[in-house]
């Protein structure tokens, strides 16, 4: 039982922070592409922008890593 549920707190980990990850790069991408097409010199600002939330997904499959490999 115990190791279901820590199987499950690490699935909802990078779950989660991959489905926010999704979510926030979909909107910064659309509202991107527009300041590229005005602007094509913040090309280099506006990938870094996207790559941001990517953080998250990262932060969340380090919690999902230390979940399952801190077993008692």
């Amino acid at each position: 039982m115990e190791i279901g549920l820590i199987a499950i707190g690490a699935g909802l980990a990078i779950g989660l922070t991959a489905f926010a990850t999704g979510m926030a790069q979909a909107r910064i991408g659309a509202a991107a592409v527009g300041a590229v097409l005005e602007k094509p010199e913040s090309f280099g600002t506006v990938i870094i922008l996207l790559v941001i939330p990517e953080t998250l997904a990262i932060f969340g499959f380090t919690i999902a890593i230390l979940i399952l490999f801190t077993l008692k």
